[in-house]
């Protein structure tokens, strides 16, 4: 067939009279074979002027990265657009800031695929729709520190994987070095400890935790929030990068002002709490306990910090109630991916000055604006952060008030 290309969808996946394309952009015709609704290798008759050379020499076979044949203007202006139009589809508009984009490089943490091979150890990124497991020297999206250690991560396949099950490694950068969380390995038994501890050793890493047991230890694998040093959980959610990280914390910031008592919502391990302590109490709600604990061990270790009280609570089966809202003078709310629906209709009925909504998913944030908006807040403006470079991923922060 031939297609010409009529947009992108909201995954990424070009679309041409209902058949998904891969690779392909905006205006450009294609040809190639369709089956069951895909063209998956399409040949590019009429290119794109946003078409440019991927930089990085896995692009075609690793599943990683999506974008890498569009040009940054033309990712930038597209992941706006996603976020417009799920406004749009609520009946909102705003204003929006121009987008900050985190560098290549600059990924701190990764998922990664992990097989044993005759010769040793097969480490990467899975093909696109594909189990296969693709090798990533020289990746042009992680940050050099996960890139050094990956001779440590070989190893740990090679000593805890086998042939016929793939393990999958979850690494991320922290002050100490590599902490790294490994799951589908061997069962750990007295010998395995010992080889798995030598490697942690060898290599340098902060920690090592293999399933749900921590068996090595070197050095806390802290993270810089704020002015505190935080020691996460295994395997707990920080954001993708350093820079995106700083992006969402202005954009916060700036948001709520002046505010003297703050409320952070699904507050992980102090992301935003932290921080805004230096300024503000806060009130940091968050449902894993660890994370919740690690967030007050930070708060109580850096000096010069507000009050934080930290809470562990389930906003989705408890949502705080209007009254728990008494003396807040903002909000901060940054849920997971299903969006926040029964707690933003506890915010609305508590009425709340200001309200900043981080997203990492513009249809329910969508969803929950239109419910604020409903109930008299405005949205004044949106600001997208883009952190998963030449992903479908997009991130946001939202400033909605009640006027006057």
């Amino acid at each position: 067939m031939i297609l010409t290309i009529d947009r992108l969808g909201h995954l990424g996946d070009a679309l041409a009279q209902g058949v998904f394309v891969t690779g392909a952009l905006p205006g450009e015709v294609v040809e190639g074979e369709v089956e069951a609704g895909r063209m998956a290798a399409p040949r590019i008759l009429t290119p794109s002027a946003d078409r440019v050379r991927p930089p990085c020499p896995h692009a075609k076979s690793c599943g990683g990265c999506l974008l890498q044949h569009a040009s940054d203007p033309f990712v930038a202006g597209w992941k706006q657009e996603v976020v417009r139009s799920a406004l749009a589809g609520q009946g909102l508009q705003a204003d929006f800031r121009p987008i900050q984009v985190s560098p290549p490089a600059s990924r701190r943490r990764a998922v990664l695929s992990g097989r044993r091979t005759k010769g040793g150890a097969l480490l990467g990124f899975h093909a696109r729709q594909s189990d296969v497991v693709v090798a990533v020297p020289n990746c042009r999206l992680l940050h050099p520190d996960l890139m050094a250690a990956f001779p440590a991560l070989e190893a740990l396949v090679v000593a805890g994987g086998s042939r016929s099950a793939e393990l999958t490694l979850t690494v991320t950068r922290s002050l100490g070095g590599p902490d790294v969380v490994v799951a589908g390995g061997k069962p750990l038994d007295v010998g395995l400890r010992a080889t798995l501890a030598g490697v942690a050793e060898r290599f340098g890493l902060a920690r090592l935790t293999w399933g749900d047991e921590t068996v090595a230890l070197r050095v806390p694998p802290a993270q810089a929030v704020g002015p505190a040093r935080v020691v996460p959980p295994p395997g707990a959610f920080l954001q993708a990068t350093a820079e995106g990280e700083a992006a969402l914390l202005a954009a916060v910031i700036d948001a709520i002002g002046e505010a003297r008592m703050v409320a952070d919502l699904f507050a992980g391990v102090g992301t935003f709490a932290l921080p805004l302590a230096a300024r503000a109490e806060v009130l940091a709600v968050e449902g894993d306990s660890a994370m919740v604990a690690a967030l007050d061990r930070g708060w109580r270790q850096a000096p010069g910090l507000k009050r934080v009280r930290a809470e562990t609570r389930d906003l989705f089966r408890r949502p705080l109630e209007p009254d728990e809202f008494r003396h807040i003078d903002a909000v901060v709310i940054d849920p997971p991916r299903a969006g926040a629906e029964a707690q933003t209709a506890r915010l609305a009925a508590a009425r709340v000055p200001v309200v900043a909504f981080v997203s990492c998913n513009p249809v329910t944030f969508a969803r929950d604006a239109a419910a604020l908006v409903r109930a008299g807040y405005r949205l004044d403006w949106v600001q997208v952060v883009d952190q998963f470079r030449w992903s479908a991923h997009v991130e946001l922060v939202a400033r909605l008030s009640l006027p006057g």
